[in-house]
């Protein structure tokens, strides 16, 4: 057995080990508290150990707002965490030491339901505890990161962000064209001429029109009471276009343009305290390393136009700019 064969050896022992233990971990800690607590051990969770004294809390919105989805012991959170924040407001919702937060989004937009549940989260906070949010806008915070955003008493933004983007997107793909080249013959049966929306009809078309608008209504209500704009104004705004920082101000979507260490400096004086808490994940060392090993592995015909489908929305309706 030559040098190669044996690292080759090694290194599959090694994996089988690893693999041994994250299934003994996934079938043995049933109770989903003990589970829980074992990630933050062990994969490197998120601690909601804020400060014993005031402290102002940032709550990240950053990347494609989405659901979240889980991970394992090998595996590293990234993007934006759905579950995971809501618990964090949550969390600050019952702790007396937390005086304000500062929202910082980073986002291009998502899904509606996330967007909206998470914008709802925050107004519940401020409805229970009667504290102050500062919005602070990085790159971008369009469509989804701008309804989110409008539940921030303040909106800061940087002189270079991208926002606005009001609006709704719907949409998928008829594969019927590639079908017949490739020889493929789609057959459905239903229990209703509207069930299949493979091949949108009119009918259909008009359909999903309604839902779309019915979502674009509450986004323009949200932006409306969240700025405290009428409804009119607002949707004069609202066609989808993005707008910078400077417009975003001129049209009353923004309140001021500032750095985000500005902005840190405002909230320290409003707030009272120079102490922000941040809530960071922990990435333990077989996540990291299994990190670096996907990456290296070449991805298939098949993940890719996976992963294309997903980006091209399938259906779901998003609050989005730049997904495509």
């Amino acid at each position: 057995m030559n040098k190669k064969q044996i690292i080759g050896l090694a290194v599959a022992a090694v994996l089988f080990i690893l693999t041994g233990i994250s299934s003994v971990f996934s079938n043995r800690l049933a109770d989903q508290r003990v589970l829980d607590a074992a990630q933050r051990v062990i994969a490197g969770g998120y601690s909601m150990n804020t400060p014993h004294r005031d402290y102002v809390a940032v709550v990240k919105v950053e990347g494609t707002i989405q659901e979240q989805t889980e991970t394992g012991i090998f595996e590293t959170a990234s993007g934006y965490q759905h579950n995971t924040t809501m618990e964090y407001v949550e969390h600050l919702i019952n702790d007396p030491y937390n005086v304000g937060i500062l929202l910082y989004v980073d986002s291009p937009g998502g899904t509606v339901y996330e967007s909206d549940e998470m914008y709802r989260k925050l107004a519940e906070y401020k409805e229970i505890t009667g504290r102050h949010i500062w919005g602070y806008m990085a790159h971008y915070a369009a469509s989804g990161g701008y309804y989110i955003s409008a539940a921030a008493d303040t909106i800061y933004a940087n002189a270079n962000t991208v926002t606005g983007s009001i609006g709704v997107i719907m949409s998928g793909y008829d594969m019927t064209g590639l079908y017949e080249k490739l020889g493929i013959k789609y057959v459905s049966i239903t229990s209703g001429e509207n069930k299949d929306s493979s091949q949108l009809t009119e009918e259909q078309i008009a359909i999903y029109q309604t839902q779309v608008n019915e979502t674009y209504e509450e986004f323009l209500n949200v932006v409306s009471e969240g700025r405290g704009m009428d409804i009119d104004s607002v949707r004069a705004l609202a066609d989808g276009r993005t707008y910078t920082a400077k417009q975003a101000v001129e049209n009353g979507l923004v309140d001021e343009i500032a750095s985000y260490e500005q902005v840190k400096s405002v909230v320290s004086g409003e707030a009272g305290t120079s102490t922000f808490f941040e809530l960071k994940s922990n990435e333990s060392v077989f996540a990291s390393l299994f990190s670096q090993i996907k990456k290296a592995v070449p991805k298939s015909e098949a993940q890719i136009l996976s992963e294309l489908a997903e980006k091209k929305h399938g259906g779901l309706q998003y609050y989005a700019e730049g997904l495509q």
